[in-house]
């Protein structure tokens, strides 16, 4: 695309690429909020087997998604090297972390991560608002689309289209589209509608590229993303066509049935002649039986057989229900106890080996996320016109979210301090939960406590008569 490509022709460029995702990531969306395709059932199914249908949908995909996702929480910037050529310190004061705190990212971002795991990527934009203020905020993957020259390589779009209203009717659709130097205002009738895209340039955007990052949960060589729900379509038909069966089952043939053979039911008589009452084909009408556990059946004709039906076992349907739950989490890598719930007799080891393929996970998504946060930290610098704007060397600092208690994190930091001679100080990042802010509390409370320490010291010097808490005092 070094070429120039007029704004109209990028417009239809992009929304082809959303009507030819569209189909695909509805798919997606559908299964993450519960509308599964109907499992199997007969042709001439009946309403009651359609009641069984839908209740028969047991949707895992929300805790595929949630599970890495509460495990990334961007907690800290720290820049690239100083100007002194020393690494420089994470603080909240920094300019990019006031940013992330102007746009509200500390909640907004969780949405980020789980567009991009749902539906294998998602948008941000970074920009100044009305106020002249720079933000950024989030862009779903059903309204934005991006052009790459080098889709699997790019981090920087070419182009980038997010749609702001549908059309309907008569009334145009709008969108919003960025290149590397203009906003333009894109109106259409429909997707596929070439002849009535048009594009207009509302201004510069201020930014040297253009200012719409890709958060991609994993991309191949060819350009394309992959989220975690739609390779678990197939596994999550499975289970629901499972249920649906057991559903079934326990509906129809899940009571022990009593039977009764050479005995005619009672028949209804009219009360004055004492005729069998008949029905429409002329058949007397039987009186229904009044029957349950507290009652026994009897007849008087010794040919009279009583007998049953047995049950249809459970415990096949329930099996293959936990065995296909057991394949999502393998090919999902999520941890068999987070979906089935059974961790009882589990040991720390136990635990500790369940959990490391879906550390592996997210250690591979924060990575990339990772990248695109400082991409966005770059873009924010520029706009806001501080120097960060070409800081390569920057990272973003992710929370520990790992479930370990207080107790075992403080014995092995205390084995690193001991054994290994590692600083205090250099361990503090370490405890389970703590904030950055915390951080910077305890480091000026450490440097208020040298503080005294010195003066103490510098008193006991110069009066080595006078005790140092009176020196201190004095």
């Amino acid at each position: 695309m070094a070429a120039f490509v007029s704004p109209a022709a990028l417009a239809r460029q992009l929304l082809a690429i959303l009507n030819r995702d569209g189909d695909r990531l509805r798919r997606i969306d559908n299964y993450l909020h519960g509308r599964h395709d109907d499992p199997y059932m007969p042709p001439q199914a009946d309403d009651e087997y359609r009641l069984l249908a839908r209740r028969s949908v047991s949707n895992w995909m929300p805790l595929l998604v949630g599970t890495p996702a509460q495990a990334l929480y961007v907690d800290g910037y720290r820049p690239g090297n100083s100007a002194e050529g020393l690494p420089a310190e994470v603080e909240t004061a920094s300019p990019e972390w006031g940013h992330w705190q102007r746009s509200r990212l500390d909640a907004r971002q969780a949405a980020i991560y789980r567009g991009a795991l749902a539906y294998g990527h998602s948008f941000t934009v970074t920009e100044r608002d009305a106020d002249g203020l720079v933000r950024t905020k989030g862009l779903s993957a059903l309204r934005t689309a991006a052009l790459f020259e080098d889709p699997a390589n790019d981090d920087t779009p070419y182009a980038a289209l997010t749609v702001t209203a549908w059309p309907s009717g008569e009334t145009r659709g709008r969108a919003r589209m960025w290149d590397g130097r203009s906003e333009f205002a894109v109106t259409f009738l429909s997707l596929d509608d070439a002849k009535s895209i048009a594009a207009t340039r509302v201004r510069r955007h201020g930014s040297s590229e253009c200012p719409v990052t890709r958060f991609a949960s994993l991309v191949d060589l060819e350009g394309r993303t992959l989220g975690v729900i739609e390779p678990m379509i197939a596994l999550q038909n499975r289970i629901n066509q499972t249920i649906f069966d057991l559903l079934v089952a326990q509906t129809y043939a899940s009571v022990k049935v009593r039977t009764a053979t050479g005995m005619a039911p009672p028949i209804q008589r009219d009360p004055e002649t004492g005729e069998p009452v008949l029905d429409a084909q002329g058949n007397p009408i039987p009186l229904p039986i009044n029957h349950n556990a507290r009652r026994f059946l009897f007849a008087e004709d010794p040919d009279v057989r009583f007998g049953s039906l047995d049950e249809t076992p459970l415990g096949g349907f329930i099996e293959s229900v936990d065995m296909s739950i057991r394949h999502l989490a393998a090919v999902s890598q999520t941890p068999p106890h987070h979906l089935l719930g059974q961790i009882a007799n589990l040991s720390a080891e136990a635990l500790l080996a369940a959990e490391t393929a879906l550390s592996r996970k997210i250690a591979e998504f924060r990575t990339a996320f990772g990248e695109s946060w400082e991409r966005v930290f770059r873009l924010a610098a520029e706009l806001s016109g501080h120097s960060g704007s070409d800081d390569y060397q920057g990272e973003v600092i992710w929370r520990d979210m790992e479930s370990r208690s207080l107790a075992q994190a403080a014995d092995a930091l205390g084995k690193l301090r001991e054994q290994l001679g590692i600083p205090a100080r250099g361990l503090w990042r370490r405890v389970p939960g703590v904030t950055q802010t915390e951080l910077e509390d305890w480091e000026q409370q450490a440097e208020d406590d040298d503080s005294v320490a010195q003066l103490a010291s510098a008193l006991k010097r110069a009066t080595p008569d006078m005790p140092a808490e009176s020196a201190v005092a004095a």
